[in-house]
């Protein structure tokens, strides 16, 4: 396998990027940290094995998270990336079959991925050698779900490499794919476990598609979130039967496009919506609300052209669709607060507040860096830095442009949810000082969002690079803390959980509206101090980074 040639240019090509040397070195460093913050300081061994266990939990979190985060980085770019550099069309007619080049992708891809579950077997030893943690009980199921989840996703990666045509747009694809198999799928079996019924059954089979729920069971955690009912024991095989599933959906679907066929791109032939009938035109305007084929008026003269060039040109944002977003995020929003409302299900306004401040913090989590990441980036790499220089625009007001283009859809995407936080209002008046901090919170994560993601586009050349970079820090920020909230008193303590949860405003938020779980920390106002002097600093590097662009040269 490892004589293929396809593996070793994959291989050898991703150890050789510098990025991917310090992602090692970065991942042994942290869960080497892991396992060094819950050893015993007395150098004594508990005979329970409680310690060990809370090691052990830290180690399986920690591989979990860096999987999920680092996983589609590289495969999801692997096949787009040979597209644009027109070596695909030679790969495919040399000798190599494609389904040889399919394996050659997925074992090249998946190389760098063991490597990475790898450098944590030395803290997996560490954790057996405390006692306590059984190597054929604990540690072999979580590395063969690990590497289960691994496969998975490195076939969903290369899946959405066959559709798209960047590599930017590849990464938004990927880690989408990821956000929906790994944590959406979970939300149907919080709402409807206990219920009965075949919505409970479908929800509960649901969830086994994602590994978060096969490692929370390995860990001893099953029964968070369960709302006091008793935790499944087949989920460890069902999401062990349902990843084999998905692998092999992903791998034949991506076989089956890796032809010719993928440089076959239908054009359309361009008819503008004000050469139709009245009828199409008015349906149209009623179904797209901003319609992409209208005929655009011109620049009004006190409207900024930058911001107007980055709404019709660029493919990922378009007007249209955010309106879509935000139309759902308003209906999911209104259908929470008035199921609670009659009563369907035991559900307090608190929960329904952290329901709706968890929707709009993963879109903007999910938005900001797509929107963002490649607003310089993609100038610097496409050339066009230099033709706006040439303009008679100033750099101000380039940079204006670019920040309004990105501000006016995560803008829209804040106001969404407003029409149920209103209606959680006037059920419980005594809730609203608490919605108002709720959206100072919302509102600050959607300012560090965008200004984190602006900063990686400013400082990297390479959209791909940007926007894998900010999602990588975004999800350290914001996940990252999780992780000890959910090792909360086993073994961080109250102080330890709310200093790292203070660097998470969408954690502050849950806080505020006082999710179960989160009611205990006081967060406020020192996140929202962390928050505004990160987005300063980042905003500072924008600026400094931008008027070093600018200078002739």
């Amino acid at each position: 396998m490892w004589n293929h040639p396809i593996v070793r240019r994959e291989f050898l090509g991703t150890l050789r990027r510098r990025r991917a040397a310090a992602v090692i070195i970065a991942t042994a460093l942290v869960l080497s940290s892991l396992v060094l913050l819950g050893w015993p300081s007395d150098a004594q061994v508990d005979l329970s094995g409680a310690p060990a266990r809370k090691v052990f939990r830290l180690l399986g979190y920690g591989l979990l998270g860096a999987l999920l985060l680092l996983t589609p980085a590289f495969p999801a770019t692997s096949i787009v990336r040979e597209k644009q550099r027109g070596t695909l069309v030679l790969l495919l007619n040399s000798l190599l079959t494609p389904c040889s080049i399919y394996v050659g992708k997925l074992a090249g891809s998946l190389g760098f991925v063991l490597l990475l579950l790898l450098t944590s077997v030395p803290a997996a030893a560490a954790c057996q050698a405390m006692g306590g943690v059984s190597l054929s009980g604990d540690l072999l199921p979580l590395y063969a779900v690990l590497a289960l989840a691994a496969v998975q996703y490195t076939a969903g990666a290369l899946l959405v490499s066959t559709y798209v045509h960047s590599s930017d747009a590849a990464l938004r694809y990927a880690y989408g794919g990821v956000l929906l198999l790994a944590v959406v799928t979970l939300g149907p079996h919080y709402f409807f476990q206990g219920t009965g019924g075949w919505k409970a059954v479908g929800a509960e089979h649901l969830r086994c598609l994602s590994p978060i729920p096969a490692v929370m069971q390995l860990m001893g955690h099953s029964g968070v979130g369960a709302k006091g009912l008793a935790a499944d024991e087949h989920v460890i095989s069902r999401c062990v039967w349902y990843g084999l599933a998905a692998t092999g959906l992903f791998a034949g679907l991506t076989l089956a496009r890796l032809n010719h066929s993928l440089f076959d791109r239908a054009h359309s032939q361009g008819l503008i919506t004000d050469e139709r009938s009245w009828l199409v035109r008015a349906i149209r305007r009623l179904f797209f609300v901003v319609d992409p084929q209208r005929r655009k008026l011109t620049i009004a003269p006190l409207v900024n052209p930058v911001m107007v060039k980055e709404f019709r040109c660029r493919r990922f944002g378009r007007m249209h669709w955010m309106l879509r977003v935000a139309a759902l995020s308003t209906l999911a929003s209104l259908g929470l607060t008035y199921v609670a409302s009659l009563g369907t299900l035991d559900w307090g306004p608190e929960t329904i507040g952290g329901l709706m401040v968890l929707l709009q913090g993963a879109l903007i989590l999910l938005l900001a860096p797509a929107l963002t990441a490649g607003l310089i980036s993609s100038e610097i790499e496409s050339g066009g830095w230099q033709l706006l220089q040439m303009t008679p625009l100033s750099a101000p007001k380039i940079l204006l442009g670019k920040l309004a283009s990105v501000v006016w859809p995560i803008l829209l995407i804040l106001i969404s949810t407003l029409p149920g936080y209103v209606v959680m209002v006037y059920i419980e008046p005594a809730m609203w000082l608490q919605i108002r901090q709720v959206l100072i919170c919302l509102t600050l994560t959607a300012v560090f969002s965008i200004t984190l993601s602006l900063a990686c586009s400013s400082l990297l050349s390479r959209t791909a690079t940007a926007t894998a970079t900010a999602y990588g820090a975004l999800a350290a920020v914001c996940g990252g803390p999780l992780l000890v909230w959910l090792l909360r008193d086993a073994p961080f303590g109250h102080g330890t959980v709310t200093w790292a949860l203070t660097i998470n405003p969408i954690a502050a938020a849950l806080a505020v509206i006082r999710t179960p779980g989160f009611a205990p920390y006081p967060l406020i106002p020192n996140s929202w101090w962390c928050a505004s002097f990160a987005s300063a600093v980042f905003l500072a590097i924008v600026l400094l980074q931008t008027h070093r662009l600018t200078r002739p040269q």
